[in-house]
């Protein structure tokens, strides 16, 4: 006769489980059920997005969502944690970017090559950004700001002109080690239904560098140091008299951020086998990524997950569903014309403007805040 486990050893296991959550989660649990229903909804997304939609665009979508997670955390730790406001972010993503395709391009289709493009990317943001912050943190935010348009605009001119070397507008494109080829095959059957081949390999290397970076940034920002840097967010003046170093400390989170973008900046282009001005350097992407945190929810890691998956998803398929509402509106006065495909830009703006009225703390904080 089988007996219930014991109720003490019931309390224990689920104790045991709960604990392993909160020390992958840094402590940082969502506090909310619906958020943590909805991250474990993009998390199912994103690991089984092969399996579950046949074609390119579905798991494209799903490889620029993972990589702007990363850019968009990257960017929380400076903007909503240490509130640093930084235009340069764009350029530490196309250095990644920039790294892999030219030691890729340059030293042939090796993983040695791109360890060395990685490796050097992530050693030059890391130098940028030092000298980014100790000779500009010490002056007032908006001439900070400046500064750091300043220098990213240089970085996007310097790529451009650089032609011998960045490929100028047209961009570098490369080969991939054989195991990231889609004609290198893991497995000689199919695994339900999906071939097992490089470019799958490449998805889940994206996959699980997002994963783990994501967990690294939610860890640093609990950390002790985290905890420093929301402080000189709140009040900066009582964080120096506390004794200290608010330059020291703003430096080593604007590198913190700058090597993460850079990671999303080499994944970018490992997925694209291209790099080019348009793809990493571009003003409008450091739009993109503000939005993002803003409607996600500032100060918060989890927002850079949910703002990145809204607006992904939107620039990639809004324009089908005004497409498809349009002709199901056919005879309709007006209607058509208004959700017309052409006009999809301008309706993805108005979405943000009233998601910003809307949830003035992000999404996360609003769904946060509902449960309190």
């Amino acid at each position: 006769m089988s007996r219930s486990p014991a109720p003490a050893l019931t309390v224990d296991r689920d104790r045991a489980s709960g604990s392993v959550l909160t020390g992958l989660l840094s402590s940082d649990l969502p506090r909310s059920k619906v958020l943590t229903v909805v991250l474990l909804a993009i998390l199912l997304m994103l690991a089984t997005t092969p399996f579950v939609f046949s074609g390119s665009q579905p798991l494209s979508t799903a490889a620029k969502i993972c990589v702007f997670i990363v850019l968009v955390a990257s960017y929380d730790l400076l903007l909503g944690y240490t509130g640093i406001v930084s235009f340069a972010h764009t350029m530490f993503f196309g250095i990644g970017g920039y790294g892999i395709a030219i030691a890729s391009e340059r030293l042939g289709a090796t993983w040695t090559s791109v360890a060395v493009g990685l490796g050097t990317a992530l050693c030059l943001s890391a130098l940028l950004a030092v000298a980014i912050g100790l000779l500009s943190l010490r002056v007032r935010a908006i001439f900070f700001s400046m500064i750091t348009l300043a220098v990213a605009s240089a970085m996007a001119v310097l790529a451009s002109q650089l032609s011998t070397i960045t490929g100028g507008e047209d961009g570098l494109s490369f080969q991939l080690p054989y195991e990231l080829r889609p004609a290198f095959r893991l497995l000689s059957e199919p695994v339900f239904g999906v071939a097992v081949n490089g470019r799958l390999i490449a998805y889940y290397i994206l996959f699980f560098a997002t994963l783990l970076t994501f967990l690294l940034l939610l860890r640093i920002v609990n950390s002790p140091f985290g905890r420093v840097l929301q402080a000189i967010r709140e009040n900066e003046f009582r964080a120096e008299a506390l004794g200290y170093r608010v330059v020291a400390y703003r430096t080593a989170a604007s590198v913190l951020s700058a090597l993460a973008a850079t990671m999303a900046g080499a994944l970018m282009a490992l997925w694209l086998r291209y790099n080019g001005p348009d793809t990493t350097l571009s003003f409008s992407i450091m739009i993109d990524i503000l939005l993002m945190v803003v409607i996600g929810g500032m100060g918060t890691m989890y927002g850079s997950v949910i703002g990145a998956a809204l607006f992904v998803l939107a620039q990639s398929y809004l324009q089908v569903l005004m497409d498809a509402a349009s002709k199901a509106l056919a005879g309709v006065p007006v209607l058509p014309d208004l959700v017309h495909p052409d006009r999809w830009l301008l309706w993805l703006g108005a979405l943000f403007v009233i998601s910003v009225y809307a949830f003035p703390g992000g999404i996360v904080g609003r769904l946060r805040q509902a449960e309190q």
